[in-house]
């Protein structure tokens, strides 16, 4: 591994763990806590004024709304393809299956930190806040709210599809999946189901510590290797 690599590995740790630390040490997480409950409330105040954002966060906040998220990360990942010759479709197909396994690793490393938060909806109707429950207010069953909200699990899926895609693809790539990161994640957020900081925080130091491991050294390439050596090459042939 070379220097460069060690450096950026070392980075992206200092980096997540400076991160979560900020939140996690302080008492009341600090600046954070402030950060948080504006968003909230900004967000919650809406939902109470005005129907057409009521209802854009419900829709927004069904459980079926998160196949979208998928089905852009899959035109993302189909764009770049159907571009590949046999052998790159194959490796690609292998990096998806990397992909499932880093997810793995991630969910480890969330529940070894194992830290129990109540959504912001919850805490601030836990305090007797005026909370504007969207569920209530539209008589839908939608995502309004989280007895675990910390971190952000739609929010590091959609970041470890982000890093695979800025590791083999460049910055384009990269820019792509943080897009659609930023969007699907932001529903959760209005809804109350999560602090702000369950996926700037959570989410991401998560991702940068464990993804650093799995990307910037040769763990990943080592995986989809071993996959493309058990994949007959004549299987993708057949996909042009």
């Amino acid at each position: 591994m070379s220097r460069k690599r060690l450096m950026q590995i070392n980075f992206c740790n200092i980096a997540g763990i400076f991160l979560f630390l900020s939140w996690y040490l302080p008492k009341n997480h600090g600046f954070w806590f402030t950060i948080d409950k504006n968003i909230f409330f900004f967000f919650n105040k809406l939902i109470g004024e005005s129907s057409t954002f009521l209802y854009l966060v419900a829709v927004t906040n069904f459980r079926a709304f998160d196949s979208v998220a998928f089905i852009f990360m899959l035109g993302i990942f189909l764009y770049y393809f159907i571009r590949q010759d046999a052998v790159g479709k194959r490796r690609m197909f292998c990096m998806g299956i990397a992909m499932l396994l880093s997810v793995i690793l991630v969910k480890l490393a969330d529940g070894w930190l194992n830290i129990k938060r109540a959504s912001a909806s919850l805490y601030f109707a836990n305090l007797q806040e005026p909370v504007n429950f969207v569920s209530q207010m539209t008589g839908w069953h939608v995502k309004d709210h989280s007895s675990q909200s910390f971190p952000g699990d739609h929010g590091m899926m959609l970041l470890i599809f982000t890093s695979f895609m800025g590791r083999y693809f460049g910055k384009k790539a990269f820019l792509s999946g943080l897009l659609v990161f930023l969007v699907f994640s932001l529903p959760r957020i209005m809804s109350g189901a999560h602090w702000f900081t369950d996926i700037a925080v959570g989410s991401v130091s998560i991702v940068l510590v464990v993804m650093s491991w799995v990307l910037l050294t040769p763990f990943s390439d080592r995986i989809i290797h071993w996959l493309e050596s058990k994949l007959p090459l004549s299987i993708f042939k057949k996909f042009g």
